[in-house]
């Protein structure tokens, strides 16, 4: 029997195609995949777009899940509106990394944020998620959005703009990415910071990453004054539990939520809603202890 003759479900067991992400080496996800539809290699890193049976397509950077259209929503609206809603109007906003635009996406939905500029260093990832994801591409084309192709801590160590808001939506802490997690990158953020500006920077997983946790705090408690941890579950993220770090000096993310604003709005979420703003900062016992 001839390839041509089988059935659907046939076909997709013939091919038998599985994607697996390790952690550390010794534990992982695994996923079925329908399709690959893209593999290639930047100047930087690997980068894989897969069709998968559970999670949809899926973004997938030197072997490990960026995001994925079953649940990108989790990371990407906890970035945006926690932000958002805690600065009390903001316009305008950096993002460092994010070129798949889906950060972006979430900002636009606010109707005073006038401009977003995407800064990533991989011109050839944005590329690929405007010619594979419908809604990267058109965040990414919105005439809001200025995308730079450019190291982000160059950009922030150089630039005069000043931001409203500043979201570190970085990979891991491996190159080309691990220069976003240190010191002096995080002072030139806040450099970049208009009055009562707002950061907010992804700080990878408390369970598998407590090393990098503790670093980073160490560093933003010594530039902000305030500095609150926050999490979210991200079923495609190592151990699902994902950190955040809010930092700014004038504006404090419970204290301060815009909920006037928030119920006025009425955007479009899937996983932020009011409960869920305050939620995020209250810590599981093992994270605290790690602060």
């Amino acid at each position: 029997m001839g390839f041509a003759s089988l059935t659907h479900a046939e076909r997709e067991d013939f091919w038998n195609l599985w994607f697996s992400e390790l952690v550390k080496g010794h534990v992982g996800m695994t996923y079925k995949v329908k399709k690959i539809l893209y593999s290639g290699q930047s100047r930087f890193q690997r980068i894989d777009v897969l069709d998968t049976h559970e999670y949809g397509r899926m973004l997938v950077l030197y072997g490990s899940v960026m995001f994925t259209e079953r649940d990108d929503f989790v990371y990407h609206e906890m970035m945006a509106h926690v932000s958002y809603y805690s600065h009390g109007g903001p316009s305008s906003a950096l993002v460092i990394g994010g070129g798949d635009g889906l950060t972006a996406r979430e900002l636009l939905k606010h109707s005073s944020i006038r401009s977003v500029v995407v800064v990533d260093i991989d011109e050839m990832v944005v590329e690929r998620c405007k010619e594979f994801f419908p809604e990267s591409k058109a965040a990414l084309d919105d005439p809001r959005v200025k995308v730079r192709f450019a190291d982000g801590a160059e950009f922030v160590r150089k630039t005069d703009e000043r931001f409203d808001i500043v979201l570190v939506d970085s990979s891991d802490p491996v190159p080309p990415s691990d220069v976003l997690f240190r010191r002096e990158f995080f002072e030139n953020c806040k450099r970049c910071l208009g009055p009562g500006g707002i950061l907010i920077a992804q700080t990878e997983s408390p369970f598998y990453n407590p090393d990098v946790i503790k670093e980073v705090y160490a560093s933003l408690r010594e530039i902000f004054r305030i500095v609150k941890p926050m999490v979210a579950w991200i079923p495609t993220y190592p151990s699902a539990l994902w950190s955040f770090a809010f930092c700014s000096d004038e504006r404090h993310p419970v204290e301060g939520f815009d909920r006037k604003a928030f119920l006025a709005d009425k955007i479009a979420t899937k996983y932020y809603n009011e409960e869920i703003h305050a939620a995020a900062f209250a810590l599981p016992a093992f994270v605290r202890s790690l602060l």
